[in-house]
């Protein structure tokens, strides 16, 4: 028996709600409403009562998953009006995912009356899309330094593709996993729910998404800008990110208990991730709005 929790999803189920967690990846296993509905042993959020014994379990986090693909929305507007931003293109793919993942949001965590299956699937979609958003976000980090021209069609092909492949893989493990169309990954169903290939691609691989992203824009903004001011904008997204973090992980159950369950951190984690991506488009905008030195590298253009 592995000594260590690494793969093990039942304490992050049961800290993020008994029965409606707040982690989309919780829906695949026996204990989740989709399945079998016994619950991991946490505080339930008691959601909104509905016609004929439905209920929408989390309106909170159902809210700000909207306002996130309104004020996306708009950032997709602002970049398109910034045509000589370097990037441009790029940001807005990473935005056109951060608005699919939301509605997967809506629909997955939100707690809307669907059927089991149709919650598995877009459980299945919303992991997928988390994966391939944050790799998109990360070669945004590799834009910058021109060594495609960004905008063209090699470039946006390169981020598509990859994305892509990484979207299908996954979405492919977490469907047959809710699904268990070929059996593989059934021991996972049961608790303590230890899924070693989701909790890499779900737990683990956004992160060294976001901190190599992270480490390629300070490069570039301290060493080949010359510049300070832009690196605010950069702590703050990360600061921000990891609030919400926190909320999801460490005080979710606190929020839901001191509540009576009306509650729970998947709302402010929606809500602090959002301000997140709105400080990164705001790092992505400053450092585009001037023209800052650029080194010269054969065959691109000048960032401006």
């Amino acid at each position: 028996m592995p000594s260590t929790r690494y793969g093990l999803f039942d304490h992050f189920c049961r800290d993020t709600g008994n029965l409606w967690s707040t982690l989309p990846v919780c829906y695949l296993f026996d204990p989740a409403p989709t399945r079998d509905g016994t619950g991991w042993g946490g505080c339930n959020l008691r959601g909104i009562p509905l016609s004929r014994g439905r209920e929408i379990a989390n309106l909170g986090s159902i809210l700000c998953a909207a306002i996130a693909i309104v004020v996306s929305a708009f950032f997709i507007w602002r970049s398109e009006r910034k045509r000589a931003a370097v990037g441009r293109r790029e940001m807005q793919l990473f935005l056109l995912g951060y608005i699919i993942v939301e509605i997967c949001e809506i629909i997955t965590i939100g707690g809307f009356p669907l059927g089991s299956n149709v919650r598995r699937a877009f459980v299945a979609i919303h992991i997928a899309s988390i994966v391939a958003t944050l790799w998109i976000l990360m070669l945004n980090g590799v834009v910058g330094y021109q060594l495609l021209d960004d905008g063209t069609a090699v470039s946006l092909g390169l981020i598509l593709v990859s994305a892509a492949i990484l979207f299908i893989g996954t979405g492919y493990i977490a469907l047959d996993t809710g699904f268990g169309w070929t059996g593989y990954w059934d021991s996972t169903l049961t608790q303590p729910n230890r899924a070693y290939a989701l909790y890499t691609l779900y737990q683990l691989v956004p992160l060294v998404f976001l901190f190599v992203f992270f480490c390629l824009e300070s490069f570039l903004v301290l060493r080949v800008l010359g510049e300070r001011k832009p690196m605010l904008y950069l702590f703050a997204a990360a600061l921000l990110f990891a609030i919400g973090q926190v909320f999801q992980y460490v005080i979710s159950v606190h929020i839901c208990e001191g509540t009576d369950g009306k509650i729970n951190g998947g709302l402010f984690e929606t809500l602090f991730t959002l301000l997140a991506v709105a400080v990164i488009w705001l790092f992505w905008s400053s450092i585009t709005e001037d023209d800052w030195p650029m080194p010269a590298v054969a065959g691109s253009g000048a960032y401006s």
